[in-house]
């Protein structure tokens, strides 16, 4: 793998190493083309650089919690959660500070691997209910696809990633190419009876994750899961799927990729005459030297605000007001999943009952709401699911009176009660007035504009929570568990760390960003395939359609390279 380059000159530029940028890597490099991978953060390789993948508490200060000092230093970091086995893995906000008009949680990971390091890898295909939606409902704008057009690229990346998960033969949520599913526990299967025997709308089913759960997948070695759940220090195994265990040494085999940690985009390059981008121009993070590296064609990968930053940084006479936004929808349209809210309760008649292992997931209860002309008239248009888990308490915590002597010996090997939690995962609608602006009046120490948010939940989302922590009360009720109560944590745009829709696919160049190829409208040899090209976002985990997306545009861009139309 080439980390520097004695030439400027490749067939394609690739912004970003993470779920998207690790594939368009990939896939360009499969196709013989001479790639640069660019990525602002640091290299991290793939075991060599998990400082914490096989620690335990014991081998860390304060069990590895963070000291109030350090975190300090991570104001809107710290609002998702770390510690010190994952703080390597999050921006310093010091260092890479954005501002917000209203609170935004924008969860970075600024390394190679970029947030494929530290996901969630809940692993979801969308349908038609979904790619349909805008249309049916008048909002936004209708996407220029349809589930046919990426069921075969979901197929190609779940072959590669490795997905584990129960077929459900669900239309709304078209099953994958599955690993063998993870095993739900006793009190999980008793909540998954207690749906099925009370609603004929619901199912309950173990989550469907990039995991590896038999055999072998493609990349550096990549085998099946150990049961640690410590994925988001870095898994030397490759069990579960990053850019840094699989596609990137995928990319790296082929002899074609060069990739430049530290290099930070600042605008995609443009001749005026050619109507086509010529590459991007950088600025070397260590020594603050400015670069340019030519190419054909330029896949933004760097996160749907970064790529859309870009897209508002590279300013000419053609794109006064930033590259591909004649429509003016740039930066507009942000959406997330709206999370925070559900229910919780215990259950009685399994103490007897334990588990094994550290099952790096939990299990998950599929739309139901707005699903089909049969489902129930409510308020709010769209819908959501449900993800969570049960198990028993912390042996010892809840038991102060035996601090020490027998007592506290007999104690500590007596586990607590069973407890179980839902937690609802809401779509968001796409508003043009939830956008991101550059403020030129505050630069980094780059010389770059901060990305200013200014976005907030609605209506729509207040009254589907609403929804969604009645019901999780009501299935839990009914179900048997006592002492339910309900769970009103408040959210905030971004904390589903699903933040999407700035640059947005459409039919229509006068109300969209990119085409049906994630191509911009104005320049054909420029692809975002990050969360950005999302025109409205679901209530399923978005990864995987990222993917699909990036295998599918990467591949058009090969072929429209050969008939020299790029």
């Amino acid at each position: 793998m080439s980390v520097e380059s004695n030439t400027n000159t490749f067939d394609a530029i690739v912004v970003g190493t993470g779920i998207s940028g690790g594939w368009a890597a990939k896939e360009l490099c499969e196709n013989g083309l001479k790639t640069l991978v660019l990525e602002r953060g640091r290299m991290v390789k793939h075991v060599q650089d998990y400082p914490t993948m096989n620690l335990d508490p014991w081998d860390l200060p304060n069990a590895g919690e963070t000291p109030a000092n350090i975190k300090a230093k991570y104001p809107k970091q710290s609002r998702w959660g770390f510690d010190e086995t994952t703080r390597h893995f999050f921006n310093d906000d010091s260092e890479y500070d954005y501002a917000e008009a209203k609170r935004f949680d924008w969860i970075r990971g600024t390394q190679v691997g970029g947030r494929s390091l530290i996901w969630g890898k809940q692993t979801y295909r969308w349908s038609d209910l979904d790619f349909e939606a805008n249309a049916k409902d008048g909002i936004g704008v209708d996407w220029p696809i349809r589930y046919k057009d990426i069921e075969p690229w979901y197929a190609h990346v779940e072959k590669h990633i490795g997905v584990s998960g129960e077929a459900l033969g669900l239309p709304h949520l078209p099953d994958s190419v599955f690993l063998k599913p993870m095993e739900l526990n006793c009190v999980e299967e008793h909540l998954k009876k207690g749906i099925s025997e009370n609603y004929d709308d619901r199912v309950l089913t173990i989550g469907r994750v990039a995991h590896i759960t038999e055999g072998t997948k493609p990349g550096a070695g990549r085998i099946s899961c150990q049961y640690r759940n410590r994925c988001k220090r870095g898994c030397p195994y490759g069990a579960y799927f990053s850019s840094n265990s699989s596609t990137i040494p995928m990319a790296e085999a082929t002899g074609n990729m060069t990739i430049r940690p530290d290099s930070i985009v600042s605008e995609v390059l443009y001749d005026k005459d050619k109507k086509r981008a010529t590459g991007v121009r950088i600025i070397d993070a260590n020594t603050k030297e400015v670069m340019e590296f030519r190419s054909k064609i330029v896949f933004l990968c760097a996160s749907s605000m970064a790529s859309t930053a870009i897209l508002m940084q590279s300013k000419s006479e053609a794109f006064p007001n930033g590259m591909g936004n004649a429509s003016g929808e740039l930066g507009h349209n942000i959406m997330d999943h709206q999370l925070g809210g559900g229910a919780n309760g215990k259950i009685e008649g399994y103490d007897d009952k334990y588990y094994k292992g550290r099952r790096p997931n939990g299990f998950y209860i599929p739309r139901f709401r707005n699903v089909n002309n049969s489902s129930k008239k409510l308020d709010f248009i769209r819908g959501y699911g449900y993800q969570g888990s049960a198990g028993r308490s912390d042996f010892s915590t809840f038991i102060p009176e035996y601090a020490y002597g027998k007592e506290f010996k007999e104690a500590v090997f007596q586990p607590g009660e069973w407890r179980i939690n839902l937690g609802g995962f809401g779509e968001v609608l796409p508003y043009h007035e939830n956008h991101m602006y550059l403020d030129y009046d505050k630069l980094d120490k780059f010389g770059l504009p901060t990305i200013v948010f200014d976005a907030e939940f609605k209506e729509n989302e207040k009254r589907m929570k609403k929804d969604w922590i009645e019901q999780a009360q009501e299935m839990l009720e009914n179900a048997g568990f006592k002492e339910v109560r309900a769970n009103h944590r408040e959210s905030y745009m971004g904390g589903g760390i699903h933040e999407m829709g700035t640059a947005r696919m459409g039919r229509d160049p006068k109300t969209s960003v990119l085409n049906k190829y994630n191509q911009l409208h104005e320049v054909p040899n420029v692809y975002v395939t990050d969360g950005a090209c999302m025109t409205s976002a679901g209530c399923q985990n978005p990864s995987l359609t990222y993917m699909a997306l990036t295998a599918r545009a990467a591949n058009h861009a090969v072929t429209e390279l050969k008939k020299m139309n790029l």
